[in-house]
């Protein structure tokens, strides 16, 4: 990172750079690449550690299987719900305040989440640590673009990061798998993140872009309640999507959503500046978060339960399993930097959907064949793209929004990412269980993960700025 670490640049000497980011300390860019990517990855640690332990986690709470889209949607809510409050507080009460004190509750939230007894505890440890990943994940991005002031440094910068979602992916399941216990993979996770938040107290320096004004409290608290209800009502469709209760839940999310529009065209300070809906990389990086939640997170959120049901897979065979998947989009991801120059991140969205829409069609049939080995192709083929999709993504939502307000960016690129999460696992389940049979249940949720990441794909492909 030759030249990177140069502390003659504006932003490294604590003057306004004058894109308003005013800076507290100087920045040391290397120590802060490290610990944004290594909370980042416990953070998507804890994220998918119950990928490979729902069934235990699902017996020892006594959670129906139409309830388990809750025990894997608690920590996405509360992450799709505070992502945009979260990179707004950034901003204006400082980045390293608020991912400092994001890491300390995450580790305190997870630790928490191994004494639960049931599911709504559970459920609620789990949203809680999305609250906790909420405001580490928008404040670390907003971390390194003040650190990380040039062109160059801030394209090597996010790569990395967006390499360490993946690396956080690959590890969750492996960890928890290797837990003699779920309980005790909390345990170890909420530790790792104590830690993290330990160094980054000696280690970070301060920066923020402050607008004035108070935090967008109802428009977090309707955008929240509108999140509950959708998820509500798609994990009570699965008995039936026209009964009532899951009518006035989709009434109340569209209502509630309506109410969240209206308090942010009229606050001062609102969680997310909705004339960037008008600017066209703004759009292609919230459609990207999106589909990559509808699409790629949701499906491979409740594989690893469906291939321990019919496959009898073992937690831990099925982590290494997913480790084919979760170590190539890892790896992939490391080198997307490499292409910056040549294939824009729009393009490169649109190549990862593509190619995960072909990885989950090569999977159709696989349950049912009663053999691990039909997912091979499928694993790979996922893999690069899950890896070209996180390694663009970062890159892109720093660069849609004006550079002062980098972690409201990608607070909001990270809030659709999760609010397809929300949405994309609860059809999931719904759709895998919606007959008798998990296998055809499968492929169907399959076919609709294909038919999403295309739409996905068309969607980046179109929005291209105009000029």
């Amino acid at each position: 990172m030759t030249g990177l670490d140069s502390a003659t640049t504006p932003a490294a000497t604590g003057t306004d750079t004058g894109t308003g980011t005013t800076r507290d300390t100087p920045a040391r860019p290397r120590a802060t690449l490290a610990l944004t990517s290594a909370a980042t990855a416990v953070a998507l640690m804890t994220y998918t550690a119950p990928m490979v332990t729902l069934p235990d986690t699902a017996r020892a709470l006594h959670t129906p299987l139409s309830g388990q889209a809750w025990l894997l949607n608690g920590t996405p809510l509360g992450l799709a719900a505070l992502l945009l409050v979260a990179g707004s507080l950034a901003d204006d009460y400082g980045r390293r305040r608020l991912f400092l004190s994001g890491t300390l509750a995450l580790g305190l939230t997870t630790a928490l989440g191994a004494f639960t007894t049931s599911t709504w505890q559970f459920t609620l440890a789990r949203i809680a640590q999305g609250a906790a990943c909420a405001a580490l994940l928008a404040s670390s991005l907003g971390l390194l673009v003040a650190a990380f002031p040039s062109p160059r440094g801030r394209l090597h910068a996010t790569g990395v990061w967006g390499a360490f979602v993946s690396g956080g992916i690959a590890a969750g399941p492996l960890v928890s798998g290797a837990m003699p216990s779920w309980r005790m993979a909390y345990g170890v996770l909420g530790a790792a993140a104590l830690v993290v938040a330990a160094l980054g107290t000696r280690t970070l320096s301060e920066s923020r872009a402050p607008r004035g004004g108070r935090p967008d409290v109802l428009g977090a608290l309707t955008f929240g309640l509108a999140l509950v209800s959708l998820v509500a009502a798609l994990t009570l469709g699965r008995d039936g999507w026209l009964r009532t209760p899951v009518g006035l839940l989709f009434a109340a999310a569209v209502l509630l959503i309506a109410l969240f529009v209206a308090v942010e065209r009229r606050t001062r300070t609102p969680m997310i500046d909705l004339g960037l809906l008008r600017h066209t990389p703004f759009l292609a990086s919230s459609a990207g978060g999106l589909f990559t939640g509808l699409a790629v997170i949701s499906i491979f959120s409740f594989l690893p339960a469906l291939l321990q049901q019919t496959l009898r897979l073992s937690a831990m065979d099925t982590a290494w399993l997913f480790l084919l998947w979760s170590g190539l989009s890892f790896a992939v991801a490391l080198q997307v930097k490499h292409l910056a120059g040549r294939i824009a991140p729009r393009t490169q969205l649109a190549v990862g959907f593509t190619l995960h829409a072909i990885a989950v069609l090569t999977m159709l049939g696989a349950l049912g064949s009663g053999s691990w080995t039909r997912l091979l192709p499928g694993l790979i083929i996922g893999g690069v793209g899950s890896g070209l999709l996180n390694g663009a993504l970062p890159l892109l939502a720093v660069d849609s929004v004006p550079r002062a307000r980098a972690a409201m960016g990608s607070g909001a690129q990270q809030t659709f990412r999760y609010i397809g999460s929300c949405a994309g696992v609860a059809l999931t389940i719904a759709l895998a269980t919606s007959s008798g049979d998990l296998a055809h249940g499968a492929n169907l949720a399959l076919a609709v993960s294909a038919g999403l990441a295309a739409v996905g794909a068309v969607s980046v492909a179109v929005l291209r700025e105009h000029r």
